[in-house]
């Protein structure tokens, strides 16, 4: 235990444009308030001042696609919701005409827009979703290229391992889409960014490869056919902010995120990153509690496992090994006998979730409880024994479902002034061991439905009503009245948009029509939200008054 904390003949630097709360707490030092700071800061928006990168939100369009599925089939038949859903928005996002239109678009603003910036020498990246959206984007520019007879722009894409489609029958990999237009052979993983540099290639289709750490200047204009959150939109979208002579302000053309979803991304990092509140130990007790009560384990068990885990090296032998997996086995026997498949993944998510945290904390807090270090070395052992009851169930959606209609549009052109608002701060990760909810069932037409509806022009009585309800549940969540009671209106808006859709997700069966609009259309999301918000708000602080009349500080 003493080995795992700080050592003092050691320093561990860390250095990152984009600090997650966690490495704020193991790399930090202390600052105002007691919380963790960086000890050196060269921020995005002092490197953007400066002129060393480039402000890759000065030219960011989105666009919305608008569609309609019908129910080509005569049955009805009852579909997880969740997994139905998910079925039906991979059916949207790799319906040819979606990949078609989008194609179009792409390789039409590259040519009118970006082919002849930096001496015609300007480069492009696809972000896509997916493997196989990938090899579908790649076969669509291809087609789209011959059919146009143009030979100023060429692509190329790149994806890990073999993908099958299942709309050709046929296997595809990196190398076998990628045939050199100079010597026609295969184009090597290791020779990909090489060729993209070279005057023979403008556009790369990636797919979960080159969105980080990928060094290329030339990159002017990114198109995003993905959902970017957080980090992972800063470090993506970071890709176009080298700087090179004669490169003016990058552009992004976003298919899937909006405008306000980016800036939230952005934000935390674009002055000095800090932390919201450090970790909280007392969850990692509070956690190990929950584990004990589910008695999946016996505490004998675990302590019997230690003494031979815990061995000094010198007495260690080659059969160790099996006396831990015995020691082990009786929490796998009663773990596979709980016949209740949500009792089973709670345990096994809050055993998970003890040994994220207790890895984490246990670097930056001194503990000196021998149970929590013996639960962290059992658990770990564990945890790859403990079969989950998986629902093997696939949702495909094929013929019995239709596009009727499909409209791909302009929303938002612009800069995205990230400079703008109060800072945000960042999160550790200590919020773990929670079960997933049990899917309900839906009829295929209802799940169809609640994604065709998504606009509306007035509130009516019955969304009154939801209205009142989310924010009935919302003002007993100790966590909003603990933001609202800490908070100004605008931060503690920022703090529970996330809980919001949380509770309209719960809410799903009840009023499928208002949750999808909510979810699915930003302009109805901002007029409902700041009112909902208001009113959630007003109504805790003066619960807080009625409970403490004499409390100044509500």
């Amino acid at each position: 235990m003493q080995s795992r904390g700080k050592q003092p003949n050691l320093s561990f630097f860390a250095f990152t444009a984009t600090p997650k709360g966690k490495t704020l707490e193991l790399f930090g030092r202390p600052g105002a308030g007691g919380l963790p700071e960086a000890f050196h800061l060269y921020s995005m928006r002092q490197a953007i001042e400066e002129r060393f990168i480039l402000d890759v939100l000065q030219n960011y369009t989105t666009y919305a696609v608008y569609y309609r599925l019908l129910k080509a089939a005569d049955d009805d038949p009852e579909l997880p919701k969740k997994k139905a859903t998910r079925a039906l928005a991979k059916f949207m996002s790799l319906h040819p005409y979606n990949i078609e239109q989008k194609t179009e678009v792409m390789v039409e603003h590259f040519r009118d827009h970006v082919r002849h910036r930096l001496g015609s020498r300007a480069k492009a990246m696809v972000v896509t979703s997916s493997r196989l959206h990938a090899v579908r984007y790649m076969r669509a520019f291809q087609g789209y290229i011959a059919e146009q007879g143009y030979t100023d722009v060429r692509p190329l894409v790149a994806f890990s391992g073999t993908v099958h489609d299942p709309e050709t029958g046929l296997d595809y990999t990196e190398p076998g889409m990628n045939v050199d237009v100079v010597t026609g052979k295969p184009i090597g993983e290791a020779q990909l960014p090489d060729r993209f540099e070279s005057p023979d290639y403008q556009i790369l289709l990636v797919a979960n490869k080159y969105q980080t750490g990928y060094d290329q200047p030339l990159l002017h204009t990114m198109y995003v056919d993905k959902r970017l959150d957080g980090v992972q939109a800063v470090q993506t979208l970071s890709r176009l902010n080298r700087m090179i002579p004669g490169k003016d302000a990058p552009f992004v053309l976003d298919f899937v995120n909006d405008a306000e979803n980016i800036y939230r991304a952005f934000k935390p990092f674009y002055d000095a990153t800090s932390l919201q509140e450090v970790s909280d130990p007392s969850k990692l007790e509070a956690l190990k509690h929950e584990l004990d009560q589910l008695q999946v384990y016996h505490w004998s068990e675990v302590e019997a496992f230690a003494r031979v885990f815990y061995k000094p090296t010198e007495q260690q032998s080659p059969a160790d090994h099996a006396h831990m997996q015995r020691h082990l086995q009786p929490a796998v026997d009663r773990f596979k006998a709980i016949e209740d498949e949500d009792q089973r993944s709670a345990f096994h998510d809050k055993l998970a979730g003890y040994v994220q945290v207790y890895s984490f904390l246990s670097q930056i807090i001194p503990y000196g409880d021998r149970e929590l270090e013996m639960l962290y070395s059992y658990g770990r052992f564990l945890l790859p024994h403990l079969p989950l009851g998986r629902d093997t169930s696939i949702v495909k959606v094929g013929s019995e479902v239709e596009l009727q209609y499909y409209r791909l549009e302009r929303v938002y052109s612009g800069a995205i002034a990230v400079g703008e608002g109060d800072p945000q701060a960042v999160k550790s990760p200590t919020d773990v061991g929670t079960s997933k909810a049990k899917e309900e069932k839906a009829p295929l037409s209802e799940i169809i439905e609640v994604l065709n509806e998504r606009f509306g022009t007035q509130f009516s009585e019955e969304d009154r009503l939801f209205f009142q309800q989310i924010k009935e549940k919302a003002c007993k969540d100790p966590q909003v009245i603990q933001t609202a009671l800490a908070n100004p209106l605008e931060k503690f808006e920022l703090g529970i948009q996330k809980l919001i859709e949380n509770l309209m997700i719960e809410r799903l069966a009840e009023n499928d029509g208002i949750v999808t609009r909510y979810m699915g259309d930003r302009d109805f999301q901002a007029s409902a939200f700041p009112i909902l918000a208001r009113e959630i708000f007003e109504t805790v602080k003066a619960a807080n008054r009625e409970a403490a009349p004499g409390d100044t500080r509500a």
